[in-house]
């Protein structure tokens, strides 16, 4: 099998994508998300072919996080935000309560910045701490954060403007698990288990930290 295609059946079940149709589906160059091809094709609807998203790529009109895309495997994760350069439209990657990556279309304002959770720290030299993230991206920043924060960084400059820190009443999502899509505020630490209890609307529910991703 190509490497650059999987079995439609074999797919990452938050994708929502048909598992019934053609036999194989285009594989992201990242596992954390969807292909950009099926986020124009399946998701948004704004083209009906693999050529009409080459077409859209090649002519420099779609950005991911205000970057050109040229690659129509070039994954969309979970809170990037995929710009239409013509339409001048910006669509957010979250999750549906049922865990399935979902486009949300949102304003100008909101497009200008994303959230990312660090997921390691490492000091180099000269002293500089480069932070990690779970969508593949880093930064060197000396902000004070810890892992399993979540950071807003400004897509302009790729410059942070604020930690959200992983602590109780910080606002969550859940983004993997039975209760991916789930969000509340966390109500307890086990730093020692590694899990976070959530109140989502009244509803207690644990889970792993490195399941969960805070918000704003």
């Amino acid at each position: 099998m190509s490497k650059t295609h999987q079995k439609r059946n074999a797919m990452p079940k938050n994708w929502p994508v048909a598992r019934k149709g053609t036999k194989f589906v285009v594989k992201s160059n990242n596992g954390n998300g969807v292909p950009i091809l099926v986020a124009l094709r399946d998701m948004l609807k704004v083209a009906k072919t693999r050529k009409e998203v080459k077409i859209a790529l090649n002519t420099k009109t779609v950005l991911i996080n205000q970057k050109e895309v040229l690659n129509d495997k070039n994954a969309v994760c979970l809170h990037d935000i995929i710009t239409l350069t013509p339409s001048k439209k910006n669509y957010k990657m979250t999750l549906s309560d049922k865990g399935k990556f979902l486009l949300s279309e949102i304003d100008e304002k909101e497009a200008q910045e994303k959230i990312s959770k660090v997921t390691s720290k490492k000091t180099l030299k000269g002293k500089k701490v480069q932070l990690n993230m779970g969508d593949g991206s880093n930064i060197l920043s000396n902000t004070k954060c810890n892992v399993n924060d979540s950071l807003i960084i400004s897509l302009k400059d790729k410059k942070i403007t604020t930690c959200l820190e992983l602590k109780e009443k910080a606002n969550a999502l859940i983004v993997a698990g039975k209760h991916a899509g789930t969000t509340g505020a966390v109500t307890n630490i086990d730093k020692e288990k590694k899990m976070v209890e959530i109140d989502a609307d009244g509803v207690k529910i644990n889970a792993l930290i490195k399941q969960i991703m805070i918000t704003k």
